[in-house]
């Protein structure tokens, strides 16, 4: 009988081991099929672990796994405190915690609480009740404005198209900031909020490490849900301002201060918040010492490959969390945005682009969040319209392609689909032929690889004392390019102009193309220790 492996210590520990973490999202749907549906689920991401190990990263965030109609794809969640059959049990998600936990890995898991699925038992029993009734209470149901009641209670849209308001049978309305299918919670509602503390501790006891908190500046609405002011752009990754009523209500602070309390409670926990507020100074308020953590900061992710911009994204990053506790969250791609690797050019030139923009993001100093298949160098998929699934393409009328095009499943080995991600050719989103390159399989012998890179990147970052220290110093730079320096004397260059330049003094640690003339060629970018 063959022993189990010795388990593998954290990288980072104690109570604030996030500070520096690299923590790696999973999109359980596009990992990887342990059980041969053509859908990611939790056995396959068990079976993927070693290479989460073999890249470097410290945590990994899985999206919902959770029981769900699949309206918006497991965000529509019909109990948060149970597993979606299609993607495995309770026993295959500890089995899951406990292999990742002795590979080393900490997991933090969604939390989904600014609504629920039209298929919960409260939405049903708010259905089934009479207006004013304490089971619509847990939602925001409101009476229609206008003759008899016709007019939604508001102009407020929804962020997947059309109007955030949807008529039940017996004339009222109920509030859906996303899908019809994702009713809102109201946060005034003690239940409401005893429901969610209900639900951290359940996967906290389980011994989960933290959270991902889903529209974490919803869940409050302001009193009496006035009209917004009307704007073009009413999608959740443009923030406009305390115009838009919809998000970053004062009250979701109190709710975020709940939140904290159920964390404290346990030992090394943390949450980090999707909060798409722009603002430093209001971002920075979900960062005070008894809220969030960690915030994302998209601004990164948002930035044109463009040297001031990228700086200005730096520096506003840098200014949100001057004075709180938490340190700077950088993000290149996610679920819900292009891949950089398209946003940056596509083909030759977005892969060369984006390895630049890998050694920019695990140079700053903070936590990096890397999406699956950032380390393979995934670009977006054009796909037929017949194959889109996601909400906003229905929503929109067929205006708006919405999120799929980075969704696709990852490519693990072989030359045609599934490469290697299904036992069956034919994916839930269909993958394009010629990604046999593209492999995780494929590139691990080669040491020019995007997946080379991204490795010797994290290794270093884990185990070289030239990437410590919480500041950035800017150095002077060449025409097109950024320059800093970490405490710890690591000088990062990025040439974003069209021509090389020259390659600074030190000895390099790494480069994402070549450096061997004294140069850094265009596009490209190298790390340096400073002599």
């Amino acid at each position: 009988m063959t022993s189990a492996p010795p388990a593998r210590p954290f990288r980072t520990t104690g109570p604030d081991w996030w500070r520096d973490a690299v923590v790696y999202q999973i999109y359980i749907r596009s990992f990887a099929d342990g059980n041969g549906d053509g859908v990611g689920d939790l056995a396959g991401i068990r079976a993927r672990l070693p290479h989460l190990v073999d890249l470097g990263v410290d945590a990994l965030w899985i999206t919902p796994f959770y029981p769900s109609p699949m309206a918006d794809h497991g965000y529509d969640v019909a109990d948060p405190r149970d597993v979606e059959p299609v993607f495995g049990d309770l026993a295959e998600f500890d089995a899951l915690l406990a292999e990742a936990h002795a590979a080393g890995l900490r997991v933090t898991v969604d939390l989904v609480p600014n609504h629920s699925s039209h298929a919960h038992e409260w939405f049903a029993e708010a259905l089934a009740a009479r207006p004013g009734s304490p089971e619509r209470a847990r939602y925001l149901f409101r009476d229609g404005r206008g003759p008899g009641g016709t007019e939604p209670p508001n102009n407020w849209p929804s962020v997947f198209g059309g109007p955030a308001w949807s008529r039940v049978a017996d004339g009222q309305w109920y509030l859906h900031l996303f899908a019809p299918e994702q009713p809102d919670l109201d946060f005034t509602n003690p239940e409401v909020v005893a429901d969610l503390e209900e639900t951290m501790r359940f996967w906290l006891d389980r011994g989960v490490d933290g959270f991902r908190i889903d529209v974490a500046h919803g869940m409050a609405k302001p009193d009496g849900l006035p009209d917004m002011v009307p704007m073009e752009d009413t999608g959740l990754l443009a923030d406009h301002g305390p115009g838009d009523h919809r998000f970053d209500s004062d009250g979701v602070h109190e709710v975020h201060r709940r939140i904290r309390r159920v964390l404290d409670g346990y030992t090394d926990r943390m949450a980090v918040g999707e909060v798409w507020v722009s603002d430093d100074a209001r971002l920075a308020q979900y960062l005070r010492p008894d809220e969030l953590q960690l915030a994302f900061n998209f601004k990164l992710l948002t930035a044109e490959w463009e040297p001031d911009a990228l700086r200005t994204a730096i520096v506003h990053s840098l200014a949100t969390v001057e004075g709180t506790p938490a340190p700077a969250c950088w993000v290149l791609s996610n679920h819900d945005r292009p891949r950089h690797v398209t946003r940056y050019g596509d083909g030759s030139v977005g892969t060369r682009r984006a390895r630049a923009a890998a050694l920019l993001q695990l140079a700053l100093p903070g936590v990096a969040y890397l999406y699956n298949g950032d380390e393979l160098g995934m670009p977006d998929v054009d796909l037929p319209d017949a194959a889109l699934q996601d909400p906003i393409w229905e929503r929109s009328g067929g205006t708006e392609r919405g999120r799929d095009a980075c969704r696709i499943p990852v490519p693990w080995s072989g030359s045609e689909p599934s490469y290697g991600f299904s036992a069956r050719p034919d994916t839930w989103l269909p993958m394009p032929e010629g990604w046999g390159p593209l492999t995780a399989q494929a590139q691990a012998g080669d040491p020019g690889s995007m997946l080379s890179l991204y490795r010797r990147a994290l290794h270093l970052r884990a185990t070289s004392e030239a990437l410590r220290g919480d500041a950035v110093e800017w150095l002077p730079a060449p025409d097109g390019c950024l320059a800093f320096r970490r405490p710890g004397g690591l000088v990062c260059l990025v040439n974003l102009s069209p021509v090389a330049v020259p390659l600074p003094e030190g000895e390099v640690l790494l480069a994402s193309g070549d450096a061997t003339g004294g140069t850094v060629e265009a596009d490209s970018a190298v790390w340096l220790r400073a002599g």
